[in-house]
């Protein structure tokens, strides 16, 4: 059990973290400062080296939540917690996926086509997306150690 907690931290560790730096060091200091088109590459190869990890982090985040819920007996003998970080989960995952297969692919096309327009609209699009995931995922965070404390 302690190796599945170990990989569910991890991944929560890669993914809320790369949100953390990416929405508030790189975006607002490093990119704000660049002109369009070196703005959207950036962010461009930025997403590119980034969603991989996040998808692995997804599968792994998924993977070992049920299995270390499975070794727990079950949800139906689980506090509340368990429950609203499970739900927190699905709904970041599923606003990942949306942003992985919608403005994602906007961006990489707007980039590839030097449509810096549509590309702006699409990185806004994805920014919108992950600055919510980042406070789902704060939330989801101090929930599982807060709740416990509460309930």
């Amino acid at each position: 059990m302690k190796l599945l907690y170990l990989l569910h931290v991890l991944a929560a560790v890669i993914w809320v973290g790369g949100m953390f730096f990416a929405y508030l060091c790189l975006r607002p200091v490093a990119a704000a400062q660049l002109e369009p088109p070196q703005r959207l590459r950036l962010w461009n190869g930025v997403f590119g080296r980034f969603f991989p990890w996040v998808w692995a982090s997804v599968v792994a985040l998924i993977a070992s939540g049920h299995g270390i819920i499975m070794q727990m007996g079950g949800m139906a003998g689980l506090p509340v917690h368990f429950h609203v970080m499970l739900g927190i989960g699905y709904l970041m995952a599923a606003i990942f996926v949306y942003l992985y297969f919608v403005p994602y692919p906007r961006l990489r096309q707007a980039v590839a086509d030097q449509d810096w327009k549509t590309g702006g609209a699409a990185l806004n699009g994805i920014r919108v997306l992950v600055g919510t995931n980042l406070g789902l995922g704060v939330v989801n965070i101090i929930l599982v150690f807060a709740l416990p404390l509460l309930i």
